[in-house]
């Protein structure tokens, strides 16, 4: 890996660093935040299928770290070459969260090109177009979609709950078989939450899209009022991963969880094959990272060629499915006919990319995401 581009964020405050020692035309500079292994995909699998078919150019892919803090560390690169007057940023292609993308884009530091590559016309989602209610139509590409789920037992739960309703019934028949993590521990129990505030509010538009109204919070808090016998009745585990092993080892019937994780799991041996997944209505969030283009590129001819094989229904198939167990960022039934029907059975049995597009639901806003955890701590407990 090329050491300058992993020095480049060990002070942002350089504004002007060479990240690649040839020419611009020859390499192609990705920088993403995530875990590690969205660095191995690009260096190992993105990479050099894209060198392949453009031969004399290099990629070269960095990371940033995980969580919106990984993006913020882009954006402050990205800002610091705008203030600093500069003709060519060294980043060709970002990958990042939706928070960033909208500040990205807030700043003026993304280049317009979805309507550009010949993939841009193959994803509809809401989540393509809005950021945590931000318009970022034709500035983004999803890279893949992770979305939330409600994993159950068919043996405890004969007749899944179809809502929030239904599913607030059930449990009340039948304390300590639904377990969740509240709001600690991992994101699958918070946007089970948050699916809970968008169905007792019947605010799904205003908290997905605003404008942010403080006006909201007594809806918010009338909503989650309602959550204190509901969690009297629960199980609380202690994170994402004890979702799963809790419903592995049958202590609790039914829980939200990543699906990612939840197929990965049954990849590697560690969950009960007779457990199914369900979205409820009226959803459950999930989220996109993006394929963004600064509006500096230096190569943004070669970082549209990039991201339109990212984003094509082949290396969506292979790289996105296959190898991640995540959700395509494209339709996804754009890509059925490239995966073989045991792979997409398994992705797309329980939960059908109509389920997806119909409850596949954004996290709220921020402000409105922050004042759904506050008020949990108050009056949900």
């Amino acid at each position: 890996m090329n050491y300058k581009l992993s020095a480049l964020f060990a002070g942002v405050a350089v504004l002007a660093l060479p990240i690649a020692p040839a020419s611009a035309d020859s390499v192609l500079n990705v920088v993403t935040a995530g875990d590690q292994n969205m660095v191995d995909y690009i260096n190992d699998y993105l990479g050099p299928k894209f060198e392949e078919s453009h031969p004399g150019v290099t990629v070269r892919a960095v990371g940033t770290g995980p969580g919106d803090a990984g993006s913020l560390k882009i954006f402050e690169k990205l800002d610091a070459e705008s203030k600093a007057g500069s003709d060519a940023w060294d980043i060709d292609v970002a990958v990042v969260h939706q928070r960033g993308a909208a500040q990205m884009l807030g700043d003026d530091l993304l280049s317009k090109y979805r309507g550009d590559i010949p993939t841009g016309g193959l994803v509809t989602r809401d989540t393509a177009n809005n950021a945590l209610g931000t318009d970022v139509t034709g500035y983004v590409m999803p890279m893949f979609h992770s979305q939330i789920a409600i994993a159950y037992n068919p043996e405890v739960v004969k007749d899944p709950p179809k809502s929030y309703a239904e599913l607030a019934k059930w449990v009340a028949d039948h304390p300590g078989e639904f377990g969740y993590n509240g709001i600690k521990g991992g994101m699958s129990g918070v946007g089970f939450v948050m699916g809970w505030v968008e169905a007792y509010t019947g605010e799904g538009q205003e908290l997905e899209k605003g404008p942010y109204d403080p006006a909201m919070k007594p809806k918010i808090e009338a909503a989650l009022a309602e959550m204190k016998p509901f969690n009297a009745n629960v199980t609380m585990t202690p994170g994402n991963a004890g979702t799963l092993d809790m419903l592995n080892r049958g202590e609790i019937g039914m829980g939200p969880v990543w699906v990612d994780m939840f197929y990965t799991w049954r990849a590697d041996g560690k969950m009960n094959p007779d457990i199914k997944l369900e979205l409820i209505s009226p959803g459950l969030p999930g989220q996109p990272m993006y394929y963004v283009i600064p509006a500096k590129a230096a190569s943004q001819d070669l970082a549209r060629d990039f991201i339109a094989l990212a984003t094509s229904p082949e290396v969506q198939a292979e790289g996105i499915v296959k190898r991640f167990n995540w959700y395509p960022g494209i339709d996804a039934q754009n890509v059925e006919s490239k995966l073989d029907k045991d792979t997409w059975a398994k992705l797309f049995t329980d939960v059908t990319p109509e389920d997806l597009a119909a409850m596949g639901k954004p996290f709220p806003l921020s402000n409105y995401f922050t004042d759904v955890l506050e008020a949990y701590e108050r009056v949900a407990n």
